[in-house]
């Protein structure tokens, strides 16, 4: 059925953007996005003056891959996230996981941790809080921070918030790690420079080569393989446990489960795995 409105958007239109999003992301589109993507292609289609999806797509699929799939992949994914999000993940953090790698890790003094699917970077700059807070500043503890949407990573790398996305953190450490905006900024945080110095943000697409050899004691992947169907998960979270090192850690969304798609981690609770 067509959706009648400014422009032609039939099933088969939408089939064609499922099979690029799939073929080149990993994502799966359910039907029901079918206006959703409308919607939100239709703003690309303004802005190239097309007048034609079929047209669209087909310029998507050649001449303009490079620039435009990024263009298109952005439109279609969903960012919402805020700073502590799932408090349990970083309570473990906190009391539990970074204690341990204190000592386990006490000879290199070293800890690499990835978030995996950052959108606008409040999770990893709220793993980066936890880091300061606990490993003494001699250690070399980096989180290296991706997403497929450049939109975001541009967003997270200048680390200003709207200060509603603090709702829920404690007041000594909204002090101790954020800078009130005001005149222009009134209403707006942003972080400290001491934070964006472990985090190193880049666009990563998860279905393609990964930029890093060196193993990862933790990975946070939260809310990003809804996207994915089963034998897409199946792939990816074999390669999370290759990357991460012996007893790393996998942090996954409170929607989210390994069960009939990884046998390769323990979980520990709370959306917590290990690596076996």
């Amino acid at each position: 059925m067509s959706i009648k409105q400014e422009f032609q958007f039939t099933k088969v239109d939408f089939d064609r953007v499922r099979r690029i999003v799939y073929d080149h992301a990993g994502i799966s589109l359910a039907d029901s996005k079918q206006n959703l993507i409308y919607n939100r292609l239709s703003r690309r289609l303004r802005s190239l003056n097309f007048n034609d999806f079929n047209l669209y797509l087909t310029y998507v699929e050649g001449e303009g891959y490079d620039q435009e799939f990024t263009h298109l992949i952005n439109a279609v994914t969903t960012n919402l996230t805020f700073f502590f999000r799932e408090i349990h993940h970083f309570d473990y953090l906190a009391d539990d996981l970074f204690p341990s790698l204190l000592k386990r890790n006490a000879q290199t003094k070293k800890v690499r941790i990835w978030s995996a699917g950052c959108s606008t970077g409040e999770e990893p700059y709220s793993i980066a809080i936890v880091a300061k807070e606990v490993f003494p500043s001699d250690w070399d503890v980096q989180v290296h921070a991706s997403d497929l949407d450049t939109n975001v990573i541009n967003t997270a790398k200048i680390g200003l918030y709207q200060i509603d996305s603090l709702k829920g953190v404690s007041h000594e450490r909204v002090k101790r790690w954020f800078l009130k905006g005001s005149g222009n900024n009134e209403g707006m945080v942003k972080v400290k420079p001491e934070l964006q110095t472990i985090i190193h943000f880049q666009q990563v697409n998860l279905m393609h080569d990964w930029p890093w050899k060196e193993g990862f004691d933790i990975i946070f992947c939260r809310n990003v393989v809804i996207y994915f169907d089963k034998p897409t998960q199946q792939k990816l979270f074999k390669r999370y446990h290759e990357l991460l090192r012996d007893q790393g850690h996998l942090f996954i969304g409170h929607s989210e489960s390994l069960y009939k798609v990884s046998e390769q981690f323990k979980l520990l609770g709370k959306t917590i795995y290990q690596k076996l």
